[in-house]
């Protein structure tokens, strides 16, 4: 939905909404295309399709805020995955977000959608009492994060373990 900023002429500003399961087929598509070293082939863009739309229903884990582009489709996005954690004196909730995704499709950049989106997706959390926040940042995007209060961590470390193949050829 395109939202008008009520001035007159043809100027349009399209302002972010809560995602809904509907959105989960464009979320999906905008990290394949746009965040992914590798597109998804359209079996694995069914498979996150369809696991995002259940959690993105009420009681889900996952939080986005979107823009609709005036043509269809989403402009921008941005993706929170919600997970516990123990509960601390800056954790009283024990509520924890990764923001996951947050993409603009080229031909929308430059109008301020992802920092309208992630300001949206962030009064969202902050609503639900979520105070712990991680993302993995391009140097090009990580300025736009620390705007958001969001600090460098040198002691993150990540990990991406892929299962074996079972079998192993030999019987």
């Amino acid at each position: 939905m395109t939202h008008s900023t009520g001035v007159p002429g043809p100027v349009t500003r399209l302002v972010p909404r809560p995602a809904t399961a509907e959105d989960a087929a464009e979320i999906t598509r905008l990290r394949s295309q746009l965040i992914l070293s590798e597109p998804l082939d359209e079996e694995w863009l069914v498979i996150c399709r369809d696991q995002l739309s259940s959690r993105l229903q009420p009681g889900g884990d996952a939080r986005a805020s979107v823009v609709d582009a005036p043509g269809g489709g989403l402009a921008a996005c941005a993706l929170a995955l919600i997970h516990p954690v123990l509960s601390a004196p800056k954790y009283p909730k024990g509520l924890a977000a990764r923001i996951h995704v947050v993409a603009t499709e080229p031909a929308h950049r430059r109008r301020g959608l992802a920092r309208a989106a992630v300001s949206a997706l962030l009064e969202a959390l902050g609503r639900e009492e979520v105070t712990l926040y991680e993302l993995h940042a391009s140097a090009e995007a990580a300025p736009l994060y620390e705007e958001f209060g969001f600090a460098r961590d040198p002691a993150l470390m990540r990990m991406t373990k892929l299962p074996q193949a079972r079998g192993g050829g030999g019987r």
